[in-house]
């Protein structure tokens, strides 16, 4: 026996969706209902889900609400990065582009770091990269 109602004053529905605010990011985020009732999370019915207002500069994420779709992504996600892990471990590290280099103006552009990074590892569209050194100039 399902007990959780809408989180709405005088809605009686049975909730679909739960809402959560992450404010460090001004954002609303929209999921499928949680398994546990938590903190700081609001369950909403369909009708209030559909309704859902933010604050002005504020986003709204809405996850689907279907949670064959989530498994579906989160296998997908998965099977996405043990893919580019077997593809980092058969290719040895390759060189990160150096960026190109505004004229030199005084002492401030000396100042500058200028160096060539190699790609230690990748995860997605994320990067891990680790600096070479600078090379010296000669005296």
């Amino acid at each position: 026996m399902n007990t959780r109602c809408c989180s709405r004053t005088a809605c009686k529905q049975p909730p679909v969706y739960t809402l959560t605010y992450v404010y460090r990011d001004s954002t609303a985020v929209l999921g499928p209902l949680a398994a546990y009732v938590e903190p700081h999370c609001y369950d909403l019915c369909e009708k209030h889900a559909a309704r859902l207002v933010v604050p002005r500069g504020w986003d709204v994420v809405r996850l689907p609400p279907d949670p064959a779709q989530e498994r579906a992504d989160d296998l997908e996600a998965l099977a996405n990065i043990v893919r580019d892990v077997s593809r980092a471990d058969r290719m040895p590290p390759r060189p990160v582009a150096q960026p190109r280099q505004a004229p030199r103006q005084g002492a401030a552009a000396a100042a500058e770091p200028v160096g060539q990074g190699v790609e230690v590892g990748r995860r997605g569209h994320l990067r891990v990269v680790r600096s070479a050194p600078a090379p010296q100039p000669e005296s």
